[in-house]
């Protein structure tokens, strides 16, 4: 099957939005086997919507538009999809039922209920997290429209639940994939110990690097979805030998939902065990990541942003004289900072961060970039030290690589692993 993408808004063609759900969608599709061949963006213009759709059917096996799906007059996709596959649009009262619990208690204007008009005889792909619900058509020729709506939030849910196993019927067999999600190993060193897997075809290995970690998404298709999904735990389970304790999590439906904080309240929570971090340069950043992840509060009751020495003598202990002979970044100020922190909250973990993330604030001797990163237990006290060139890491980077190493000394700690794995 051949497929292209055309993201529908003047928002995107400004630069004002990024759009990711045409990268989501392209690789969902890619691990499906759908080839995409072209993405087009495509501003709120009518006639260059049709045009562009037009041509885009003319050489495809689907054509997905993204966006312009909302109930204001420059929303237009639906209308011109409409028009271009000769359907006409009518009214789909499940629809209308969502929109109206969805607004049920605050006012409901009338062009709400555009949304609930569509084209006749289409697909619903119902929307479960807003008003305007997706659909998949033909068109007079044979190819498949789908309509997605364009936030991401409700895009990406779309495609991955409803749009992907609506597909899979027309690429013949089942398919099925699952992510393999490693931290604190780089992309070159990673793709070296993986190469033999990337040159595999079915199941296929695709690696993917985002945020100081890599993924490796591992996809089979078979004749059912059980056998799908067994090839694909069969090569998990090799590759994960290969990356050792770089590992932290194996996704099993291959979505982008895990991530390291995920994987350490589930190991908190399955041991009985809390935490707690002392942050500076992260500014509360490990402890509004844990929190973003449901059930947290049974695990982190309670964390410190100290970001002057002040907050680390006062609320941690950390002495004086320490901070004065060491400096607030150092080695010593962040083992007293973890230790401190766990004390304070009676938690089983305390994690101490202190860096300096710039733009300014660097020394020869202490340069931006530079973090130290400690986790205690009570009976023994890890540290880590992170170094990076400022021109390469720009102050979030620095401050979310700092977050994700402190998660992941604690995620290897619950896990009885090493402070640190060096790659080789």
């Amino acid at each position: 099957m051949k497929a292209e993408l055309i993201s529908v808004g003047t928002e995107l063609l400004l630069g004002h939005t990024i759009d990711t759900d045409a990268a989501y969608a392209s690789r969902e599709l890619a691990a499906a086997g759908v080839d995409v061949l072209r993405r087009f963006t495509v501003g709120d213009n009518p006639a260059r919507l049709e045009e562009t759709l037009r041509l885009a059917l003319s050489q495809s096996d689907l054509v997905i538009l993204i966006g312009g799906l909302g109930p204001t007059k420059d929303d237009l996709t639906k209308e011109i999809a409409a028009a271009v596959c000769g359907r006409q649009l009518v009214p789909h009262e499940e629809s209308r039922r969502r929109i109206e619990e969805y607004f049920k208690g605050r006012p409901l204007g009338e062009t709400q209920w555009k949304q609930a008009m569509l084209p006749e005889g289409c697909d619903v792909l119902e929307n479960n997290r807003g008003t305007a619900p997706g659909c998949v058509f033909s068109a007079p020729n044979g190819s498949l429209v789908a309509l997605l709506p364009g936030p991401p939030s409700e895009c990406e849910p779309m495609i991955r639940d409803q749009l992907m196993p609506y597909l899979h019927r027309f690429c013949g067999g089942a398919i099925a994939s699952l992510m393999v999600r490693t931290f604190g190993i780089g992309e070159g060193s990673a793709a070296e110990r993986a190469a033999d897997f990337l040159e595999m075809q079915n199941p296929t290995v695709a690696p993917y690097a985002k945020e100081s970690e890599m993924f490796f998404r591992v996809t089979a298709k078979a004749a059912s979805e059980q056998e799908a999904r067994e090839q694909c735990a069969a090569v998990a389970r090799r590759l994960c030998g290969r990356l050792g304790s770089f590992v932290y999590d194996v996704n099993g439906d291959g979505t982008s939902q895990s991530c390291l904080e995920n994987t350490v309240v589930r190991l908190l929570t399955e041991q009985g065990k809390t935490i707690a971090a002392a942050e500076s340069c992260t500014g509360g950043l490990i402890a509004k990541r844990l929190t973003d992840v449901p059930g947290a509060s049974a695990v982190l009751n309670m964390s410190f942003v100290t970001y002057s020495n002040e907050a680390k003598r006062r609320l941690l202990g950390v002495p004086e004289e320490l901070l004065e002979r060491y400096g607030a970044v150092s080695e010593e100020a962040a083992r007293a900072m973890a230790e401190g922190v766990r004390r304070a909250a009676g938690s089983s973990l305390g994690l101490g961060v202190t860096g300096i993330a710039g733009p300014d604030g660097g020394t020869p001797e202490k340069p931006v970039g530079l973090v130290w990163i400690a986790l205690s237990d009570g009976e023994e006290t890890w540290v880590r030290r992170l170094s990076a060139p400022a021109r390469f890491q720009p102050r979030e980077k620095i401050r979310f690589r700092a977050a994700s190493t402190a998660l992941d000394m604690a995620r290897r700690r619950l896990s009885g692993l090493p402070a640190e794995e060096k790659p080789v």
